[in-house]
C-alpha cells in the first residue's frame, strides 16, 4: 500500500515555517510497512484542498491531512476530504459538549466558530487529541466508481501541531492501521560516497539496479557526497532485506572503496572509526576553514580518543608559533603553499604527538588573497596530510562561494584521511 500526506496550511508556503510532520509520519508508515509516494503542501483554499484531495484518492491508498482542524475561517481540512470523498459531515454532539467544558473550566466563553471543530466526516472513528481541541478522524471506507473497481481508502485527518500530531498518531492511529493493513515490511539500506560526481555513480551502478525493479533506488547529491537509498517491500522482512542486500552487495563491488558507509555512518564517523580500529590518533592545522574540521570531528561522540585536537593558525605569526612553520617559508611562498600545507601537518602532528597531522590552508573569498598570496585564485586550497614516514599535499580547485569552499575543503580532508587509511 502507498500512501499521501497533504499538509494544509498557507503559513508552510512562505520561508519562515516547513512541514516537518511529513517526516515524523513517513517514518512512522514505514514501520507499518507502507510507502509514502506523495507529500503535498497546500494553502488554506478550499477549492485548492479539494482538488488535491481528490487527486490523493485516485492514486494512493492511504491519505493523511495534517493542519486545517481549527476553529477558524481558513481551518478547511474536514470541508475538502468530505467533498473529495462525496460524503457529508455530521456535527457530533459529544465533541461539542467536549468543546464546552474545555472552554468552561478555563472560564472562557466558547466562541460560536469553534463549534465547526466538531464537524466528522460520515462513518470516521473520533480519536480524542489530549493535547489539543481539533480531535482526529480516522475513516477506513470504499470507493465505488462506475467504470472501475472499488477501491479501499483510507482517510486521516490529523492536528497540524506537532506535540498534538505525533502522541496521537503513535497512541491511536499507528494500532488501528497496524490492525487493518496486510502484513507487509520495508527494508532500507543507504550506501554514501564523497566527492564523485553524481553522473559517475549513476552511469556505474544504473545498469545493475535497473535488474531490481521490486527495489526503489534513490540518488542524492549534495555537499560533496552522493547517497544511494534502497528500499523494498515485501510480505517478510527477512525478504525484503535479502532482497536490499543483494543490490547493495553488487553495487559495493563495482564502486569498491569508494563508497565509504554501508549502513549510513558519517565521513566524520568512519574516519573516526578507521583511526581507532589502526589505534591512531589525528591533529589538525586550519587556517581558511577557521576550526570547520575539528568541529565536525568533534560532534562525534567518543572523538577524543582519536582526534586530539590541534590549533586555528589563521594568521601568519600562528603558523609558526603553534605549527612550527618556518617564518621565511611563508613569506616566501605565501601562506597558501604546498610547501607550507606541507609544514602544517608536520609542525601540527610534532608538536601535539599525534599519529597523524592534517592541515588545510586556501583562499576562500570573498576577496583575494594578499602578499605573496595576491595573483591567486580564490577557491585554491592545499590540504597536507603527514605521518611519522611521509607527508602528501593535495592542491584543490573549489568553486562557490565562502561557505561552500569551506565545507568542501573539510570534506577533501576527511576523504584524504579515510583513503590513506584503507
Amino acid at each position: 500500500m502507498i500512501a499521501e500526506i497533504i499538509a494544509a496550511g498557507s503559513e508552510m508556503l512562505t520561508p519562515h515555517r516547513q512541514d516537518t510532520n511529513s517526516l515524523y509520519l513517513t517514518e512512522a508508515l514505514n514501520d507499518l510497512g507502507v510507502q509514502v509516494a506523495f507529500k503535498t503542501i497546500v494553502g488554506d483554499n478550499l477549492a485548492h484542498l479539494t482538488s488535491a484531495a481528490t487527486i490523493a484518492l485516485a492514486r494512493a491508498d492511504i491519505v493523511l491531512f495534517s493542519g486545517g482542524l481549527g476553529p477558524t475561517e481558513d481551518d478547511l481540512t474536514r470541508e475538502a476530504a468530505a467533498l473529495a470523498l462525496n460524503i457529508t459531515l455530521r456535527r457530533d454532539p459529544a465533541i461539542l459538549e467536549a468543546l464546552a467544558k474545555r472552554f468552561a473550566a478555563r472560564q472562557i466563553p466558547m466562541p460560536p466558530n469553534n463549534a465547526k471543530q466538531a464537524d466528522v466526516l460520515t462513518g470516521a472513528t473520533v480519536l480524542d487529541n489530549k493535547n489539543g481541541s481539533a480531535p482526529c478522524q480516522y475513516l477506513d471506507t470504499t470507493l465505488f466508481s462506475s467504470d472501475g473497481p472499488s477501491l479501499r481508502k483510507i482517510v486521516i485527518l490529523l492536528p497540524g501541531p506537532p506535540k498534538e500530531l505525533k502522541p496521537l498518531f503513535a497512541e491511536q492511529v499507528v494500532p488501528l492501521l497496524s490492525a487493518s493493513l496486510p502484513p507487509r515490511f520495508l527494508a532500507k539500506r543507504q550506501l554514501r560516497m564523497a566527492l564523485i560526481p553524481e553522473s559517475t555513480v549513476d552511469a556505474r551502478t544504473s545498469p545493475i539496479y535497473k535488474q531490481y525493479p521490486d527495489v526503489e533506488t534513490t540518488i542524492l547529491a549534495g555537499s560533496g557526497e552522493i547517497q544511494l537509498h534502497f528500499l523494498s517491500a515485501k510480505p517478510s522482512l527477512a525478504e525484503a532485506q535479502a532482497r536490499v542486500d543483494e543490490l547493495t552487495g553488487r553495487i559495493e563491488a563495482e564502486m569498491d572503496d569508494a563508497i565509504f558507509s554501508s549502513h549510513g555512518e558519517s565521513l566524520e564517523d568512519i574516519v573516526l572509526l578507521n583511526l581507532g580500529i589502526r589505534d591512531l590518533t589525528l591533529a589538525a592545522a586550519e587556517s581558511c576553514t577557521g576550526g570547520l574540521l575539528s568541529e565536525r570531528l568533534t560532534a562525534i561522540p567518543g572523538s577524543s580518543r582519536y582526534f586530539l585536537g590541534g590549533a586555528i593558525v589563521y594568521s601568519d605569526a600562528l603558523k609558526t608559533s603553534f605549527a612550527g612553520v618556518p617564518a621565511d617559508l611563508v613569506a616566501t611562498w605565501g601562506p597558501v603553499s604546498e610547501p607550507v600545507a606541507r609544514a602544517l601537518a608536520e609542525g601540527i602532528r610534532t608538536r601535539t604527538g599525534a599519529s597523524l597531522g592534517i592541515s588545510i590552508t586556501g583562499i576562500a573569498g570573498p576577496t583575494p588573497g594578499t602578499g605573496p598570496d595576491a595573483q591567486k585564485p580564490i577557491g585554491l586550497v592545499y590540504l597536507g596530510l603527514a605521518s611519522a614516514t611521509s607527508t602528501e599535499v593535495k592542491e584543490l580547485h573549489i568553486a562557490g562561494d565562502r561557505e561552500r569552499i569551506r565545507f568542501w575543503a573539510t570534506q577533501h580532508a576527511l576523504e584524504l584521511i579515510r583513503r590513506s587509511l584503507l
